[in-house]
């Protein structure tokens, strides 16, 4: 969706009805496809695409294999499952150049198709785990006249009164005139949402050293990207700009085999809304496992049924987005399901991941009714996780819920010793968010945070695939814990500095050398980017003769500061330390990396969307140039579709 009030034109009967066909690659032109007398005028303006997908080798169906279809007549994404027969579908499509990604397991293919007016396509999919591939395709075929009378644009307003299925915040952004004077007040959308306060931070002396935990939760950005396809602004909590800022892959290089788990990157260059400023930007790259090395897997569904996870955005989003996860186990895994509403109970007792018919068969039959009593069902879900622990496996337990979290007779002091106990034990605790309106959010990051896990936020079955599929590694398989960073500057070369986000993880700086201090985890594969933004030091008067200043210039330029990290292998109890000097050679802006300036622009976008006191000469033109110049290599096209929520929040009244 763009600003100056652009509008999406769609029939929503055809959403609601769209037609299932298989077969191969064609195209049927708009007069084969008109239905007969007493149609719809406008029905032969509507384009579809469909299809089949296949195992490469084999040629049997796959069933639950996801796809992913964008374009540039719209902003967003809109998703579909295949059924039993492999078969996938989208219907009332406008013209335009559309990305159609199918994936399956770890293997993705993209086509990207021209569709014109009113056309059918049929484009099947063949699947094996190779990377990605991309197929381009261009027919060619003339347009349908008359492609005013299937015109139908809806105000938000009108867009409420729809049923659930197409109210949901991924189709908004196909059928809801997003102008910034349809846009919706936040009080509409967070209902009895929660989220922790936010002291955003000022700059510090350099005499003083910044200590603070990693976080590589990403719920923030996804949770964002819900409220502005809402077309509304996120509560300025809800914006935690490391989570937005983390929620990207960066090319960081590989660490090396025999040394940490974990690369180290640093980089200094201009900063982009502060000229007096510039920005050091540190990157960690945990080591990658490919998923046929993957440990076993020994995981317990906690799975919240109670009634407020009844719409369509809820438990039928998350029954999808755990057989998206149940469809990569092997015989050596092992999964529970414990579900909670006014009491908790086991519907699935551990099972091999070989009997998928039957996890998904148990998955199929959750409802949502009842109360919420989660303190129950976390001590029922952890016994089961102790009851086939192995110190080789992954040990987790999977919380998914709304956040309306009820611990019942248990208090939120005993629910959090309990979750810390556990993580000593080897059983972490991974949490998953969804729906609108009664978010708890601060209580599911808590959870994640003593739990030695993640926590993710689920909007579509597109980001339920990045987060159960994709990372599997970086969410499940953690490679080193209790992750500490701390940066000393020096005072001769940094007047005075402030670290980007990570507010609810700063650590006093005695807390860097203690190893009983929890902080954050980083799992396989898994990226971690912190950003200072910091005031060189004034210049002294430069009393060097001309031949002292050119003999200077040759040598290395001094460490402006040094960077220290502490880290635990996931079964110890002692950390390790490393340092590294930090160099700032001078580097411009534009000479900077593609990372450092996207990097630089997701903070900007945050700060904007925080309306951040240090936002300084920040601006939406400016975080779209920045990034729009920095996408790189984008194989799930995160990157690009960044720029276009911040064309969404571009055109949102200002706060």
């Amino acid at each position: 969706m763009r600003a100056h009030g652009l509008t999406r034109s769609l029939s929503i009967l055809a959403l609601l009805l769209t037609p299932l066909v298989a077969g191969g690659l064609s195209y049927v032109s708009p007069s084969a496809a008109r239905a007969g007398p007493g149609s719809d005028p406008g029905e032969e303006t509507r384009g579809q695409i469909n299809g089949v997908i296949k195992h490469a080798e084999t040629g049997a169906p796959i069933e639950f294999a996801l796809v992913v279809l964008t374009c540039d007549c719209f902003t967003g994404s809109r998703e579909a499952m295949t059924n039993a027969r492999g078969i996938y579908s989208f219907g009332a499509l406008p013209a335009g150049r559309y990305t159609v990604r199918a994936f399956a397991g770890t293997g993705g293919i993209t086509k990207i198709i021209e569709l014109p007016v009113g056309a059918k396509f049929r484009a099947n999919f063949s699947l094996d785990p190779e990377p990605e591939r991309v197929v381009q395709i261009v027919v060619k075929a003339p347009p349908v006249a008359s492609t005013a009378a299937a015109a139908m644009t809806i105000s938000m307003e009108e867009a409420k009164q729809l049923p659930v299925g197409v109210r949901s915040s991924r189709d908004f952004t196909a059928v809801v005139d997003l102008s910034p004077t349809a846009s919706r007040d936040v009080s509409g959308i967070t209902g009895a949402e929660t989220y922790g306060e936010i002291q955003e931070r000022g700059f510090t002396k350099a005499a003083h050293s910044s200590t603070f935990s990693i976080d590589v939760d990403t719920a923030s950005y996804s949770n964002v990207r819900r409220f502005l396809r809402d077309a509304a602004r996120p509560p300025a909590d809800a914006v935690r700009v490391e989570e937005l800022i983390n929620y990207f892959s960066y090319d960081y290089p590989a660490p090396n085999t025999t040394g940490a788990p974990f690369s180290v990157t640093t980089e200094v260059a201009d900063c982009p809304w502060n000229p007096k400023a510039r920005l050091l930007h540190i990157g960690l790259q945990g080591r990658e496992i490919p998923a046929g090395k993957l440990p076993p897997r020994n995981l317990v569904f906690l799975l919240d049924v109670s009634g407020s996870m009844s719409s369509a955005d809820k438990l039928p989003l998350l029954q999808r987005a755990m057989k998206l996860m149940v469809s990569t186990l092997t015989r050596h895994d092992h999964v529970s399901i414990v579900v909670y509403a006014g009491a908790s109970g086991v519907v699935l007792p551990p099972t091999s991941g070989a009997d998928q018919a039957v996890i998904m068969a148990a998955l199929d039959r959750l409802h949502a009714g009842g109360s919420t009593n989660g303190g129950a069902g976390i001590e029922r879900a952890y016994a089961l996780a102790r009851e086939r622990f192995d110190p080789k496996a992954i040990n987790r337990v999977i919380l998914a819920t709304d956040g309306d979290f009820n611990v019942g007779d248990v208090s939120q002091a005993q629910l959090q010793a309990l979750i810390e106990a556990e993580r000593e034990s080897g059983v972490f605790l991974s949490v998953l968010g969804l729906g609108t309106g009664n978010l708890k959010d601060q209580t599911m990051e808590m959870l994640a945070d003593k739990g030695n896990g993640n926590y993710a936020y689920i909007d579509t079955i597109h980001e339920a695939r990045k987060v159960l599929v994709e990372q599997a590694g970086a969410t499940l398989v953690t490679i080193a814990k209790d992750v500490k960073i701390q940066v000393e500057f020096d005072p001769a070369q940094v007047k005075s500095y402030r670290l980007i986000g990570y507010e609810n993880r700063a650590l006093a700086a005695k807390d860097f050398d203690d190893d009983h201090k929890d902080a954050g985890e980083i799992g396989a594969g898994h990226s971690v980017t912190a950003l200072y933004e910091f005031v060189p030091a004034d210049p002294k008067p430069d009393a060097r003769t001309k031949r002292q200043r050119k003999r200077d210039a040759a040598q290395a330029p001094q460490p402006m500061a040094e960077l220290r990290l502490r880290f635990k292998a996931p079964d110890a109890k002692h950390s390790q330390l490393s340092s590294f000097a930090v160099v700032d050679a001078g580097t411009t802006l534009a000479a900077s990396s593609n990372d450092f300036r996207f990097s630089a622009a997701v903070a900007e976008f945050g700060m904007l969307l925080r309306d951040s006191k240090h936002r300084g000469r920040a601006s939406w033109a400016g975080v779209t140039s920045l990034a729009a110049g920095a996408l790189g290599n984008d194989p799930g096209h995160y990157r690009h579709e960044f720029l276009d929520l911040v064309a969404l929040a571009q055109a949102l009244p200002k706060p």
